[in-house]
């Protein structure tokens, strides 16, 4: 398989899930071909006095089980998160030791969003009770962007380009692009993909401002992307990684599955508020498109961006009837079932695009009883809708005018 243009293929080889609804891949697909949903009540810490009360929170996830001891203590929840998704990415590709692979030739490109807030918020507040003696050193680095990418390369000696790209709700997408640039350039294995967990009251003040939040108390009605009741998003927390290689790299290796190919991908900024210039959200899935040399009619699924708020939801709609026709394509909203997870929102996206790929099946959207009918979208409601599928458009929006758009094309046998 060559991309386009004749340059060597990026392939997926290796998935890693931890969401609200489901530790471990298979858990978490058996869930979301299930219906079952992940939004509760908020338990990690007192919410009564919020207006936003549920969450998308990671459940009977004990991080001394995935994490070594001393790093517990040094790193952040969204840390945690990242070290056995990406375990578990590795083991998936059959890549766990790492053998066979000079340190150079392997890398991490993590996606963030807000860094350590559950880290730093504890160590601030040991500084305002308790004094600046009890503030842990690994706060310095605890909180920042890129602790997931340094973590997990000195974790596993990965020596190649790494880095990490902050684009809110976006940057799954764009991490995981960066990664196949990297591939392309040469290095053979990546691990890439994106983790967040910003439930706590630091991480809550951070995003209430925006406007955006749902303050339903309903678990069923609370988040309702396209619906006539849409009211805002439950925020989430989670993600997955994946292990990104060459073709040539992956078939050497003998691997058991290559889910999927990173085919094209497309990524703008939308104007400043005001401007007469028109959101970007279109150009972006142009752009991919045309990088995966595929047009419109051979797009067989969409995973949208489903903000939840219902002026950006118009919007989404009218771009993906513009491009694909109203009710042309299947539009697929699994995070219905989790809140919108920031940095590791479109990363969950992707990993549930490359096994609707892999298994031939749509998993459906939860809770939406009312589709606004003028948006003309062929929502996948209650139930999973099999299909045959060889590609799939995953798009997102990150706060701030990041538009993002990736896509996959299912593996040859």
């Amino acid at each position: 398989m060559s991309a386009a243009g004749g340059q060597e293929a990026a392939v997926v080889t290796g998935i890693g899930v931890i969401a609200p609804n489901g530790t471990g891949t298979g858990a978490y697909w058996r869930a979301v071909l299930a219906g079952q949903p992940g939004i509760a009540p908020i338990r990690r810490f007192d919410a009564s006095s919020y207006p936003v009360r549920l969450a998308g929170e990671v459940t009977g996830f004990a991080p001394e089980q995935h994490v070594p001891g001393r790093l517990i203590a040094q790193t952040d929840r969204m840390t945690h998160f990242a070290l056995a998704a990406t375990d578990w990415a590795l083991a998936d590709a059959g890549a766990a030791d790492l053998a066979g692979f000079d340190d150079f030739d392997v890398s991490a490109i993590t996606a963030n969003s807000s860094g350590g807030f559950e880290y730093g918020q504890r160590e601030l507040a040991n500084l305002w009770t308790k004094g600046s003696r009890t503030v842990s050193a690994y706060q310095s680095i605890a909180w920042f962007y890129a602790a997931s990418t340094g973590q997990i390369s000195i974790r596993h000696g990965l020596r190649g380009p790494c880095g990490v790209v902050a684009t809110e709700q976006a940057s799954g997408i764009d991490a995981t692009a960066q990664a196949r640039r990297v591939v392309r350039s040469g290095t053979r294995l990546v691990v890439t993909g994106g983790t967040d967990a910003s439930l706590c009251p630091w991480g809550f003040i951070t995003q209430l401002p925006t406007g955006r939040l749902s303050q339903s108390d309903d678990p069923a009605r609370a988040y309702l992307p396209f619906d006539a009741a849409a009211g805002g998003f439950i925020p989430g927390e989670g993600g997955a990684m994946f292990v990104v290689e060459s073709e040539t790299s992956a078939l050497a290796r003998g691997v058991e599955t290559i889910y999927g190919e990173i085919a094209g991908y497309g990524a703008t900024f939308d104007p400043p508020p005001g401007s007469a210039r028109p959101a970007g959200l279109r150009r972006a899935i142009d752009i991919a498109l045309d990088d995966a040399r595929v047009a419109a009619r051979d797009v067989d699924v969409v995973f949208a961006d489903a903000m939840g708020v219902p002026e950006l939801d118009a919007a989404e709609a009218r771009t993906l009837t513009e491009v694909f026709g109203p009710r042309a394509v299947p539009v697929a909203v699994p995070k219905t079932m989790t809140g919108r997870l920031y940095a590791g929102g479109a990363s969950l996206d992707i990993a549930t695009a490359l096994l609707s790929l892999r298994d031939g099946v749509i998993p459906p959207a939860v809770n939406i009883t009312s589709p606004v009918a003028g948006y003309e979208l062929d929502l996948i409601l209650d139930s999973p809708r099999p299909e045959p599928l060889r590609t799939a458009l995953v798009v997102s929006r990150g706060y701030g005018g990041f538009n993002a758009a990736l896509v996959l094309r299912r593996a040859r046998p």
